[in-house]
């Protein structure tokens, strides 16, 4: 039940875009397009549990013996880069369509502060790996979820009647400060 219940606070209440806004660049750069917002959803979540998958073990079985803590960002930046560019070989190749949709913004996962912020946090909470697991699994599905979300929304918005000053970019702040207004509501629950 603890792992469950680490997974659903993860994706909902601790939410990585909405709680601790990390990741925004790609949230409010990608998400014009459902097609490609999928896509960056589904690349996220494998970069962000693999690098979970990784970083926990580098830094308490190599790390902290070898008393060297203090590189850890830097550790954790190469696993993600390497990540990064593993995946967007494996979309490159079997996904020609999703890989020019994405651009830019699949490079930039590797400087995505939200993939950064997941391994980090999950070596500060003193936790299991599974539970590390179950927290990275969770931070990628909430990322994936809300971008979707998100998406949906801003769709929607541009065929709406919004006043001019507000069209765009504005009105995705303001709904993006809603959402995460909505989710704060989620904190009491688990």
């Amino acid at each position: 039940m603890n792992l469950l219940s680490i997974l659903i606070s993860a994706m909902l209440v601790n939410n990585i875009v909405l709680m601790q806004f990390l990741g925004l660049c790609s949230f409010f750069g990608v998400s014009t397009k459902m097609k490609s917002v999928v896509g960056m959803g589904l690349a996220v979540i494998v970069v962000i549990f693999l690098a979970g998958l990784i970083t926990f073990p580098i830094y308490h079985y190599v790390l902290v013996p070898l008393d060297i803590k203090f590189i850890d960002t830097i550790a954790f930046i190469l696993v993600i880069a390497s990540l990064v560019q593993l995946t967007e070989l494996v979309i490159k190749r079997f996904s020609q369509s999703l890989y020019k949709a994405l651009g830019v913004y699949l490079p930039l996962i590797a400087s995505n502060c939200a993939v950064l912020g997941v391994a980090l946090t999950n070596v500060a909470i003193p936790q299991s790996y599974p539970e590390a697991l179950m927290f990275a699994l969770g931070s990628g599905l909430g990322f994936a979820l809300i971008i979707i979300t998100f998406t949906a929304i801003r769709m929607r918005l541009d065929s709406a009647n919004v006043p001019k000053a507000l069209k765009g970019l504005p009105v995705a702040f303001v709904t993006a400060g809603l959402m995460a207004m909505a989710f704060m509501g989620l904190a009491g629950i688990i």
